[in-house]
């Protein structure tokens, strides 16, 4: 699996990204082939991230993840400033709940 975090410094309203964001880039990331998820996320004191995760580093890089980051600045845009932090990578170690 492939994991991509999006971290967005001095958000608005995010309760009001997270709307927006399921509403609209939902729908383009689950053309994604390999999408397994995507979180949005409260960081706290005007921070949010978002967390996707792919199946494979091949399945980050499609063209349904490159429409959904278009869609991101240009219908989140008002909500953020500056670049969001990008960090991304191969996940090592996984752990589910055993739990059903």
């Amino acid at each position: 699996m492939y994991v991509v975090i999006r971290k967005f410094n001095k958000m608005r309203e995010l309760d009001e990204v997270a709307r927006r964001a399921e509403a609209g880039v939902g729908p383009l990331l689950r053309e994604a082939p390999g999408l397994k998820a995507y979180y949005i996320c409260d960081g706290g004191h005007g921070v949010g991230f978002s967390v996707t995760v792919f199946e494979s580093r091949a399945a980050a890089a499609t063209e349904a993840s490159a429409k959904a980051l278009i869609w991101i600045k240009e219908n989140l845009g008002d909500l953020y400033e500056g670049q969001p932090e990008v960090t991304s990578g191969d996940v090592l170690a996984f752990v589910t709940s055993s739990a059903h």
